[in-house]
């Protein structure tokens, strides 16, 4: 079994957040990609589908939720399984937010209204 060391970590960074791949398939030849997201208070990251079930767990601070027609708050020690194919959108708490998530490997996440996904860094 591969050890990742956190030098190895892949880190990217983008308007919402950061994230930081754990494991996925082009580091550890994982079959899921874990990843650490931080995102600043208030920070939202775009609405967007995942064509593959996702699971986040709040580490610290908070998140809501927007998932399809429904709002789900979440607090340290919260999971969310969200569902393939649903639109979201995350946004932080007032504390920020610090969690981990994982998905299958080779995901691919669609903008609302786009019908070309890209495979996003973190799961690569």
């Amino acid at each position: 079994m591969p050890v990742i060391t956190r030098d190895q970590a892949r880190h990217t960074v983008t308007p919402a957040g950061a994230m930081t791949t754990l494991a996925s398939p082009t580091l550890g030849a994982a079959g899921s990609a874990l990843w650490r997201v931080r995102m600043a208070p208030h920070a939202a990251g775009p609405e967007h589908r995942i064509d593959v079930e996702q699971i986040w767990t709040v580490l610290d601070g908070g998140a809501e939720i927007t998932l399809g027609a429904e709002k789900l708050t979440l607090a340290p020690g919260d999971t969310a399984v969200l569902p393939a194919d649903v639109l979201r959108q995350i946004t932080a708490g007032p504390w920020g937010l610090t969690a981990v998530a994982t998905a299958p490997a080779g995901a691919n996440a669609f903008r609302a209204g786009e019908a070309q996904g890209i495979v996003p860094p973190w799961i690569a």
